[in-house]
């Protein structure tokens, strides 16, 4: 069997080529963003707000760590196109930035003592190893539907209940290069959470109408469950 050469002259699907520009235009270093310009909104914060913000850096952290080395790559199998794969290996370069900028956040702004504690709380916080399994085992033993739908959820919800604390500040005139780097982040993944829901919706277009009813129910069910674990 012969290998054959990606020829990017074909179009198989008009929207691989489109995103593929558009995701290699943003394209972004977090040693780019001087997060320790911040330091001196940084030591006006109370204990328990720098407590909060650098929990929920570190759940990000540990969210996008799963997707970089899990997440996208378990979808390579599925594609529909050559262009599409070549579209999910710029998001897991950028997945992969994603998790180093949360580290980056960390270090800018606290000394190593309080950076190693806060990693040992996201490796052994209940709450967010329980998000992280629900996801996994979905991206470990699910089909090609049901990958894209966890996907989906982690980027387009999980990540976002994060996001809000950052953006707050910044909304009040504080930590701006720490939210710069959030934005960035939420910059991407309105590309990569568009361009999965289409492909999914590809694939959810050809089941059956029961079997659309079926899926639809297990997507309700994972959505509570999550939302469940994430306010309780």
């Amino acid at each position: 069997m012969s290998y054959k050469t990606i020829n990017w002259d074909i179009i198989e699907d008009e929207l691989d080529e489109y995103v593929w520009d558009k995701a290699t235009a943003q394209y972004w270093l977090d040693t780019r963003v001087p997060v320790s310009n911040d330091l001196r909104d940084w030591r006006t914060l109370s204990g328990t707000e720098k407590s909060v913000i650098n929990r929920v850096v570190g759940g990000l952290a540990l969210l996008d760590t799963l997707q970089s080395e899990e997440g996208v790559d378990v979808m390579r199998p599925d594609v529909r196109t050559r262009k599409e794969a070549a579209v999910l290996n710029d998001f897991l370069m950028m997945e992969s930035i994603h998790a180093k900028s949360y580290g980056t956040i960390l270090t800018s702004l606290n000394d190593q003592a309080t950076v190693d504690e806060v990693f040992k709380w996201m490796n052994n916080n209940p709450r967010m190893q329980y998000k992280a399994k629900r996801i996994n085992d979905i991206y470990q033993t699910g089909n090609n539907l049901e990958k894209k739908v966890a996907s989906v959820f982690l980027e387009g919800i999980l990540y976002y209940t994060n996001f809000f604390t950052p953006l707050w500040y910044r909304g009040n005139n504080k930590l701006a290069n720490l939210s710069e780097v959030i934005k960035l982040v939420i910059r991407d993944e309105s590309v990569h959470g568009t361009y999965l829901g289409y492909k999914f919706q590809l694939g959810y277009n050809e089941l059956s109408v029961t079997e659309q009813k079926s899926f639809k129910k297990w997507m309700d069910e994972l959505l509570d469950d999550l939302l469940e674990n994430e306010f309780a």
